[in-house]
């Protein structure tokens, strides 16, 4: 007889299918961690809070929702208010789902059974998170692990799991944080192929604009010029509210997610398709480093290390520029490269756009300017996710800085600099995976000087 098709999450036409596999796998192996780890005793089970939905202020009006990301990670469930548990023993999975009230089906839609979610889900087992207590209670586990722990990019502690009755159980939240955190690390062979596909989307999406982008748009559906010297530019406080003139530098950070695995890529190139010979100058600068940093990442190398070779690369750049004059060695005692890239390298990547796991529980960061920004300090490994994206930037404020430091503005051809006022920024990110000996490169957009002008202008012969 036939084994029943596998699960699958899939927005149809010609998306990419998701086999509920991918996430039998993710607690298996969350499963294997945990049984390694001291202070993990026999009937130990794994609690996960979903993410809730939740309401705009005061208002009835829903925010548009997104599930937690750990939850997420292990269960794949696109339903909010909803929390999971493993046996770590056994590897049974339960997912707890709120119970509907009637009134759900006239405002909502179709109430499902919970056979409907253990289906969907390919969970053993599916109850209503009312009974939460009474099914635990069952299980009679010798510890409860829940979930928290650091983010160590965004420094705020990941809300750990909580219920009614939650007391009359044996707690502990601090052996599962930094297993689940070394899981979300490493891809599978089935995460890799849902980044791979996000990658080509937004690849795709990249193509498009930089084939429709023209002068006289408004800056809104896009980052541009002097705005892309500001590295988190487009928000309330900062709007995208101009108009894009022909001779901008475009600057565009964008990535979709497809079933909450992320991509992040950033395209820089001239609106008008045509590159000035200062703008073509700094991004090939940019390039360059981005292309010796890919060569140079493998196994075991220090992402910090990736961080200076893209420094050097660009003082060696602005040195031939005619910006900077002097030694190279002596600009990098001074982190002279911090002055054109303030922020570091890269970061990890994965359901989250600035991954876990970017630093070891007690790692110190590198107190150097740029270096300090570093959103990963361990060394590189196989089956990481990683953004490298260098960049220059003519950021006023760090060029003042650096003209009034002695130690700095002896190496700056101030002459020259004042052509690059208000010239903006050019970032160059790619996305890639740790090979055993290198890297997979997911991202395909155009990226060399000619091959932007040809596919932007391929009626002329650029």
């Amino acid at each position: 007889m036939a084994a029943a098709p596998q699960p699958v999450y899939w927005l149809g036409n010609d998306t990419l299918r998701v086999s509920a596999a991918l996430f039998a796998e993710n607690r298996q192996r969350l499963c294997k961690g945990l049984k390694a780890k001291d202070g993990v005793v026999p009937q130990c089970v794994v609690l996960l809070q979903g993410g809730e939905q939740k309401q705009r202020y005061c208002t009835d009006t829903d925010v548009l929702f997104r599930q937690e990301s750990f939850f997420h990670w292990a269960f794949g469930v696109t339903e909010p208010d909803c929390y999971g548990a493993i046996e770590v023993d056994s590897g049974k999975s339960i997912l707890f789902v709120p119970k509907l009230p009637e009134s759900y089906a006239t405002w909502m839609g179709e109430i499902f059974s919970k056979d409907h979610f253990k289906q969907k889900y390919a969970v053993d087992e599916v109850h209503y998170t009312s009974d939460i207590v009474d099914v635990l209670s069952n299980l009679n586990p010798a510890l409860l692990l829940t979930l928290r722990g650091l983010n160590t990019d965004s420094g705020s502690t990941c809300r750990e799991a909580s219920f009614q009755g939650i007391s009359s159980f044996q707690v502990n939240n601090t052996l599962l944080h930094p297993v689940i955190v070394e899981c979300r690390l490493l891809k599978t062979d089935m995460e890799l192929e849902v980044l791979r596909y996000t990658n080509r989307i937004s690849s795709e999406a990249h193509k498009m604009i930089m084939k429709n982008v023209k002068p006289g748009q408004m800056e809104y559906e896009m980052e541009r010029g002097h705005n892309a010297s500001i590295l988190h530019y487009g928000h309330a406080g900062a709007p995208n509210d101009k108009t894009i003139q022909d001779g901008d530098m475009c600057l565009f950070d964008m990535g979709g997610e497809y079933y909450c695995y992320s991509s992040d890529i950033t395209c820089s190139f001239p609106a008008n398709g045509k590159f000035t010979a200062d703008q073509r100058a700094i991004y090939e600068a940019v390039l360059k480093s981005s292309r010796a940093v890919m060569a140079a990442i493998k196994p075991g190398v220090k992402w910090s290390d990736m961080h200076r070779l893209a420094d050097r690369v660009h003082l060696e750049e602005l040195v031939k520029i005619g910006i900077l004059n002097g030694s190279v060695e002596d600009m990098m005692k001074v982190h002279m490269g911090s002055v054109f890239m303030p922020h570091g390298l890269g970061h990890l990547l994965g359901i989250d756009v600035h991954d876990v796991g970017g630093y070891l529980e007690g790692m110190e960061r590198i107190d150097e300017p740029g270096l300090k920004f570093l959103l990963m300090g361990r060394p590189v490994q196989e089956r990481m996710v990683l953004t490298v994206e260098p960049g220059i930037y003519f950021i006023n404020h760090l060029l003042d800085e650096a003209l009034a430091n002695p130690a700095q503005r002896c190496f700056i051809n101030k002459q020259v600099l004042s052509r690059f006022r208000g010239f903006g920024g050019v970032r160059v990110e790619e996305n890639i995976a740790i090979t055993s000996d290198g890297i997979e490169l997911l991202t395909s957009v155009p990226r060399t000087v000619k091959e932007i002008e040809t596919f932007m202008n391929p009626e002329c012969s650029c």
